[in-house]
């Protein structure tokens, strides 16, 4: 019998924080400026944090990116509830559902290069948020972040 992969067997809840931060799959769809409507639909926009390093999909200052950002989320397993506005290929919503990672998920297939080559990512497709005026995000609403490829 083979043994379950780490992540599957730790509760979140349980996960060391190197454990919990190894999770992230690198999409950097949660660094995209979201617009939330009375009835609680969230819309994802095209929009990325100023801090976002857009080709690799990395925070170019992650230790103090709360500080720097107001309304930076800091994911947390105590706050995952919270967190429904997450894409449903994300690894902490799939496994606080008690699903498995995709096969392409750096920790599965080995490779974080993968997700971008996949088209899975934001690489590419996105603009700083500074560049657009708050009150005209609305007109950089985009449905990707949600599909799967």
């Amino acid at each position: 019998m083979v043994d379950r992969p780490w992540w599957e067997r730790i509760p979140l809840t349980e996960m060391t924080r190197r454990q919990w931060e190894s999770l992230c799959d690198g999409c950097a769809k949660c660094c995209l400026q979201k617009i939330e409507d009375e009835a609680g639909t969230v819309y994802y926009t095209e929009l990325a944090c100023d801090l976002l390093e857009t080709d690799s999909c990395r925070c170019t200052d992650y230790i103090n990116r709360h500080e720097r950002v107001p309304g930076c989320v800091w994911l947390r397993p105590e706050d995952l509830n919270d967190f429904y506005w997450l894409p449903t290929s994300c690894a902490y919503r799939l496994l606080a559902s008690g699903q498995p990672l995709p096969d392409w998920h750096p920790l599965v297939c080995g490779d974080p290069r993968r997700i971008h080559e996949q088209g899975r990512s934001v690489a590419g497709r996105v603009m700083r948020c500074s560049r657009v005026d708050e009150a005209q995000w609305d007109a950089h609403v985009v449905d990707w972040p949600l599909e799967e490829p």
